[in-house]
């Protein structure tokens, strides 16, 4: 079910809620282009790739903002791109305790990614994603920021008027709070 369509100067985000978990997946998408990036791609339905295939944007690459297994368990099969996630994280997609795959009984292990650190660039489907390296919800979460289009893709960091859990292994409240006085 999507959410909501948010139309920037050339890019259109399309958020939607999937999984048990109501995780926030977004769509990129530069309509000049027909490129598009999958941000925090969790459980995906068959509507999802039906409907990616059905617009025949070209899908560049995955980012993901965290390793929690909920960020990460669609699309991968589906579309053979790269998986970026900052550095720090990967060791977090390796481990289902880690990922908290095994709290929910499945499991989840995965290794092909590309890892990211603070400050880089990646220029994907027409726009320049800055990696900005948020830890608290998990030690290596990250934000994505598109300057030219205003817009951050902030993961499980920060929410309107809240921000993530850090009850998780690796999370950490002290780093977080400070962001709920902003």
């Amino acid at each position: 079910m999507i959410l909501n369509v948010r139309q920037g100067k050339r890019m259109k985000i399309e958020k939607y809620a999937l999984g048990s978990l109501g995780t926030n997946c977004y769509l990129v998408e530069n309509e000049e282009t027909k490129e598009l990036v999958i941000i925090d791609p969790a459980i995906c339905p068959d509507y999802m790739i039906s409907y990616v295939k059905r617009i025949g944007y070209e899908p560049k690459a995955i980012l993901l903002t965290h390793g929690h297994f909920d960020h990460v368990e669609g699309w991968t099969k589906e579309f053979d791109i790269p998986v970026y996630i900052y550095k720090d994280e990967a060791a977090i997609l390796r481990d289902p305790a880690l990922n908290l795959s095994s709290m929910f009984g499945t499991s989840y292990a995965y290794e092909k990614v590309t890892c990211l650190s603070d400050g880089e660039k990646l220029v994907l489907a027409g726009y320049t994603f800055e990696v900005i390296h948020t830890p608290g919800h998990t030690s290596g979460g990250c934000c994505y920021y598109v300057k030219d289009e205003e817009v951050l893709f902030s993961g499980d960091t920060l929410f309107c008027r809240s921000v993530g859990r850090s009850d998780f292994p690796t999370g950490s409240a002290s780093v977080l709070e400070p962001l709920l006085r902003l």
